[in-house]
């Protein structure tokens, strides 16, 4: 399924139910249900924050889900921003020594089984893919 939602964090809970209807149609695990709705969270909730100047922007998600995986495609027209480029941070440090910021997607990226990222004609196309 192919959709565009607003750019909106107030959007998030019908881009995830629609996640979790995908997932459900291909009978996945609980477990992956979750792991893919808490990644699939941390993009959107990005995305909403951040993409856009303006809060006028579009998200565009594809969903595709076969016998045992599933495939989230984000595409954004916002700023150009690759977040697999960002520093993982140093876990082991303490929350207080940590610098802010990198959690989220250092989280999907240990999560999903591949997270890619790609610029084209001004858009941004972040792309996690989760076996089971």
């Amino acid at each position: 399924m192919e959709k565009i939602y607003d750019a909106k964090v107030g959007e998030l809970n019908s881009f995830l139910g629609d996640l979790e209807s995908e997932l459900e149609k291909v009978a996945a695990p609980m477990k992956i249900v979750m792991q893919m709705s808490v990644c699939a969270e941390e993009i959107f909730v990005n995305v909403a924050n951040y993409a856009y100047e303006s809060n006028d922007g579009k998200v565009k998600i594809s969903i595709i889900t076969k016998n045992s995986s599933c495939e989230v495609i984000f595409k954004d027209e916002g700023i150009a921003f690759n977040p697999l480029e960002k520093e993982d941070p140093d876990i082991t440090l303490s929350a207080e020594d940590r610098a802010i910021g990198g959690l989220g997607i250092f989280m999907v990226k240990k999560s999903m089984d591949e997270v890619s990222y790609d610029r084209i004609n001004n858009q941004n196309i972040l792309k996690i893919v989760k076996k089971w």
